[in-house]
């Protein structure tokens, strides 16, 4: 499997009661940080799983219904804290960026994809459609806010549903398949259903050797998965398929157990933020 460097970054946070998101936890709001990544390929360059927030949210939740969004999840973007910006200052300008993998099609993992108009889109057509569904009240229930993809959104965009199957390496068990993203065995997309429709994670090899899965919202903490500890049955069943999701964070804490060396990262692990 080809080998790539990693690199995250945080790009903004949100604020909810911690309570919501782990059985247990505090009901005092807590900061979720959104975490995005730079993955830099030895021949395709520039690569991002995610975008985190971008000051597109703020214009895309100012009408209702979206503004609910807004208030139910109160989010901070800090000034040059947009992803964009950040990757400027590492060097990397938009323009570089020839793939844009996206998790899922929640707004605080998606915001900044107007950003990169030259990359190519990987994403679940399952979470395109979902979508596309019913009104705008119900897509700002699901967390979805239709403005924030592109015009040329489906011109650009590969859906993980067609990329070749593959099989995972036995270190990955109970997963075991995936589909590769860009053809050459590097980045490996494994669906993860439950938190939302499309929701997909992505396996990778870094240099080193070392496996990293970033699991995006299949928990919201690196805790969760270690203690098996799923959100409350409400929140999980208020953006998604609840069982399906108890049954995904089951397999990733097997994962971890079996394997702890395979680097599990959550997409708003507030732990894995202070590694950054």
């Amino acid at each position: 499997m080809r080998r790539v460097t990693l690199t995250p970054f945080r790009v903004g946070h949100c604020r909810h009661p911690q309570a919501m998101t782990i059985r247990g936890g505090r009901w005092a709001p807590v900061e979720f940080p959104a975490l995005a990544f730079l993955i830099r390929h030895p021949a395709e360059g520039a690569i991002l799983f995610d975008t985190g927030y971008d000051p597109a949210f703020f214009d895309a939740t100012r009408p209702f219904p979206e503004r609910l969004y807004r208030w139910t999840t109160p989010p901070t973007l800090a000034p040059g804290e947009a992803l964009a910006e950040q990757l400027a200052a590492a060097g990397v300008a938009p323009g570089q960026v020839r793939h844009l993998i996206l998790s899922h099609f929640h707004a605080d993992h998606m915001a900044g994809t107007h950003r990169f108009p030259a990359a190519t889109i990987h994403a679940a057509r399952a979470g395109w459609q979902a979508m596309g569904r019913g009104g705008r009240f119900a897509a700002v229930r699901q967390g979805m806010l239709r403005a924030l993809a592109p015009p040329d959104f489906l011109s650009r965009a590969r859906w993980f549903e067609d990329a070749p199957a593959v099989p995972l390496p036995r270190d990955l068990a109970p997963f075991e398949e995936g589909r590769d993203v860009i053809g050459d065995g590097s980045l490996l997309a494994v669906p993860l259903p439950g938190h939302c429709p499309g929701h997909w994670g992505l396996v990778l090899a870094e240099e080193g050797g070392a496996w990293r899965f970033l699991v995006a919202d299949a928990a919201w903490s690196s805790a969760a998965i270690r203690t098996d500890t799923p959100p409350p049955w409400l929140t999980a069943r208020l953006l998604g398929d609840a069982s399906a999701g108890r049954a995904t964070l089951r397999a990733l804490h097997r994962l971890h157990r079996r394997n702890p060396d395979v680097s599990l990262t959550p997409s708003h692990c507030a732990e894995c933020a202070a590694g950054l």
